[in-house]
């Protein structure tokens, strides 16, 4: 199996992202191609990029930063679940992700967005474009939920419809396939 990272983008009060990474990672585990774990950057609650050395040094001082970068090296591949902030995706995401260089390099990306009408797709084609700098490879495939907050139960869990359970099954099946051969270009260090 292959370790997934979900990463939940949200970070302020009454953010609704965890609800959706936890749907989208109960999905993935139910697939049994991955092992799933969920970091969510309001918990890892990480400072704007502090670090006094480039990334691709990787000459991490700060304690937290060195937590970072373990945990997204020990990952095969990612879902980014992202809302959409202003036409593109939040910025504690974007700090997350220029925190590191090589640890995010050649594994497939997939990507959960949620939002209004346009269900959080500004979001997510802004996200593709820097995960491509980072030598991720982001899915086509990818789950898009408009007007979100109808899906969310009073228990605070999303029940999605059809086209986003289908979406996902989609996603989640290609992430393993992409996951798969990027395994060899990973490891091939030349």
């Amino acid at each position: 199996m292959y370790n997934l990272k979900i990463i939940s983008s949200t970070v302020r009060p009454g953010r609704k992202g965890p609800i959706i990474a936890a749907w989208i990672a109960e999905a993935a585990t139910k697939s049994g191609h991955f092992n799933v774990e969920v970091l969510d950057l309001g918990e890892v609650n990480l400072p704007l990029m502090n670090e006094p050395h480039h990334p691709a040094m990787k000459k991490y001082e700060h304690g937290y930063t060195k937590q970072w970068s373990a945990k997204i090296d020990e990952a095969d591949a990612f879902i980014f679940v992202t809302a959409e902030y202003d036409y593109g995706y939040p910025a504690p995401l974007r700090n997350a992700l220029e925190y590191l260089l090589h640890e995010w390099g050649y594994k497939a990306a997939g990507i959960v967005s949620y939002g209004g009408v346009s269900a959080g797709t500004r979001a997510s084609q802004a996200l593709k474009a820097d995960l491509s700098t980072l030598r991720m490879v982001p899915l086509s495939e990818q789950v898009n939920i408009p007007f979100f907050t109808q899906f969310i139960n009073e228990q605070g869990q999303l029940v999605p419809n059809e086209i986003s359970v289908k979406a996902a099954d989609s996603l989640i099946k290609q992430l393993a396939r992409w996951t798969k051969g990027l395994k060899l270009i990973k490891e091939d260090r030349a």
